[in-house]
Formats: C-alpha cells, structure tokens, sequence
C-alpha cells in the first residue's frame, strides 16, 4: 500500500503541471487584460501609463515565459500577489479555503448520511411507498437545476418567511454574540449553502446505492446468511451493505470535483465568503495570479480526493491489494 501510494503521489506531478498549464494558456485566449479594468475607467491614464502596467505585471512577455516565471514561484510555494489589491495570493487562498472546505465538508455529510439511508431502505422496501416517493423526489433531484432551486429556496425561507440568512457566514452583529451564539448564527447562514450544494450528489448516491443494494441482496451469500438465522439489520449491515459499497466508492472520487467546482456558482450565489467566491471575483476582474492560485489548489484537492477513493477500494473490499 506504502508503494502505491507514492507511486501515485509522484504521477500527481506531472498530471498537475499539465493542468496547470492548460489553465494558464486558456487564460490567455480570454479577451481583454487585467489593466483593462483601471485603464478602461479612468480617462486621464497616458498611454505611457498604461505601457508601465503592462510592464509592471509582464503582459508584455510570451505566455510561455510568464508561465515558467510563475512555476517558479510556484516551487517556492508562493502564488504571487494579486493584480487587484497587491495582496499576495496565498494569504487570500489562506483566507478563504476553511469556509470553502466547511462548506464541502458538511455537504459531503450531508449526502452520505442522507442517501446511504434512502438508498438502503428503499432498496430493502422495493416498491414500497417509501420507495415509490423517494425515487420520485431522486429524479427530481437530478432533473432541476440547482441554482434555480437555491434561488427559490431563498426567495422563500429567507425573504417571505424570515426563517434563515440568505447571504455570508456570519452576521453583522456577530461579534456581540455568545460563544453559543455564534454557532448558531454560523450554523443558521450554512444550511442553505449545504443543502442546495448537496442536493444534486445526494439524488446520484440516493439512486446508485439503491441500485447497488438491489443486486447485492440478490446474490446467493445473502441468502445464506439469512437461512443462518441472522437478523435482517445484520444480514443487510454486515454482510449487503460493505459489497455494496464499492460503486459507491467510485462515485465518491466522482463527486470531490463537482463539489469543489460547484462552489462557484453556489458560493456567488450566496455571497458566500469561501474560494469560489473569490475565483469568481478573479475572473471578473482577470486576476490571473489569483485565479492560477485557486485553479491549483481545486487541482490538488480534486487528484487528493481520487486517491481517496482509490484506497478506500482497499477498505470495502478485502480482496483488492494495491501492490
């Protein structure tokens, strides 16, 4: 397992530098420059001015060139600073990746404990009402987009009903809060974020566990397990449940990137203050040393995350051996 791992951990740097590169050469294809936006808006800049930025920030060399310079840094572990505030890159990613990371991580939550459940019972109970409405609301879950869910979600438990915060992580008189207080303030502004960010992963792993469980308690060691005498919570727990788990386990590795990438959307969406939020500012305001920092970091949780899934195989299922 040992070699394995550092067999793959090795392939993650070329995979990496090849993703990074794709990433900087499509930035360059975007029109416009990221002194557009101070030139642009400002009739008394000189064109001698405007010369000295593009200067400044090296848009006057080859893409190729900037790229290695920022490799370079790169190695180093510095991102760069930020064409729009000078701040440097890596405290702004610093900033904003535990608010990204908690929001995913009780998405994540949220969707196994969710839909292992549904997905088991409803696989136990085939054609059972239960199941018969579950697996309606599933594909509901993968048919509606779900921006437009979280934009109706907002519209009526924050805006008509009052009931929870639409926007932030935190409210504005946070810091007079108890310690209770503000856990419940931070816990209030999550469940929007969590539940429209895991809406979609919780109608795939729903119906993939539902469908996994329903040929797993087919197979004839079930059967023999029960003629044992088993309980039915052993014989489905015990001996279903962990076979079952394997496709399950592919589409965990499958699910890290549409989470991290879904954040995006989600994180505008709700003003949300985490790394997509940022990314999406970068991009309108053609940060490029941010947007390669944050680009980066998504990259290495996305091959982090297959790997997980990767050695978790091990764990489902005793017969696999990473040599």
């Amino acid at each position: 397992m040992i070699n394995y791992l550092a067999r793959r951990l090795l392939m993650m740097i070329p995979l990496l530098i090849g993703i990074t590169l794709m990433t900087f050469f499509i930035m360059q294809l975007a029109p416009g420059k990221p002194t557009d936006l101070v030139t642009d808006l400002n009739p008394k800049m000189s064109s001698e001015a405007r010369d000295r930025l593009v200067k400044l920030y090296d848009l006057d060399k080859p893409w190729h060139v900037r790229y290695a310079k920022w490799v370079k840094r790169v190695a180093r572990l510095d991102f760069g600073e930020s064409f729009r505030d000078g701040r440097p890159v890596m405290k702004k990613i610093a900033e904003r990746l535990p608010a990204t990371l908690l929001l995913n991580i009780l998405s994540l939550i949220l969707i196994f404990t969710a839909a292992l459940s549904i997905g088991i019972y409803s696989a136990v109970h085939k054609d059972s009402l239960f199941d018969k409405i579950s697996t309606f609301f599933v594909y509901v879950g993968f048919s509606v987009p779900t921006f437009w869910v979280a934009l109706l979600l907002m519209i009526g438990l924050g805006l008509k009903l009052g009931l929870l915060p639409i926007s932030g992580l935190r409210s504005i008189h946070y810091g007079d809060l108890s310690a209770w207080g503000k856990v419940w303030d931070m816990a209030r502004h999550l469940v929007l974020p969590v539940l429209v960010t895991g809406l979609t992963g919780l109608a795939a792993l729903a119906r993939y566990s539902r469908s996994a469980m329903l040929e797993v308690i087919r197979q004839d060691y079930v059967r023999t397990a029960r003629a044992k005498g088993l309980s039915e919570r052993d014989v489905i727990l015990k001996h279903a449940f962990r076979n079952a788990l394997i496709p399950i386990v592919t589409l965990l590795g499958l699910m890290l990137p549409e989470l991290i990438g879904g954040s995006f959307i989600f994180e505008t969406i709700f003003a949300y203050p985490g790394m997509g939020r940022l990314g999406y500012d970068a991009i309108m305001a053609r940060d490029y040393p941010v947007l390669m920092g944050i680009g980066t970091i998504v990259a290495l949780l996305t091959l982090l995350g297959n790997l997980l899934a990767d050695v978790l195989y091990a764990f489902a299922d005793p017969r696999i051996r990473y040599q």
